[in-house]
């Protein structure tokens, strides 16, 4: 079992920056990927960015790609998400997710094995 708390949520002017941490507990995690998932009011839970812990293999979505950079810190077994220049529909509460599966795959809600509570990100102003 694998445990995921995040933090690092809040309110964001357009073009401002915000740093999500997700603190893992629990089993070991080289058999996952970190993955970070939004979920808008009244639109499905989404997929953003997801990096290996293994290797540290990246992959983002088209919309964040280039804004947001995902990281971990093994010592720490935590894993981080940086958002730069948000806009307001990156506004969104934002999983933590261990997932397990190959890049290809990683992306889907189908793989996750593992979700925390969430961290509400709002951008406005």
């Amino acid at each position: 079992q694998v445990h995921l708390v995040e933090s690092g949520g809040g309110l964001a002017q357009p073009g401002g920056s915000l740093r999500l941490s997700c603190v893992a507990s629990g089993d070991p995690l080289s058999p996952y990927w970190m993955t970070w998932f939004r979920q808008a009011p009244g639109k499905e839970r989404e997929f953003v960015a997801a990096i290996r812990w293994s290797g540290g293999t990246t992959r983002y979505d088209d919309s964040v790609r280039y804004r947001f950079t995902i990281s971990k810190e093994s010592a720490k077994k935590t894993a981080y998400l940086q958002m730069n220049g948000l806009k307001t529909e990156d506004t969104a509460i934002y999983y933590c997710a261990a997932s397990t599966g190959i890049w290809s795959s990683i992306a889907s809600r189908s793989r996750v094995r593992h979700w925390g509570q969430g961290t509400q990100v709002t951008v406005s102003g």
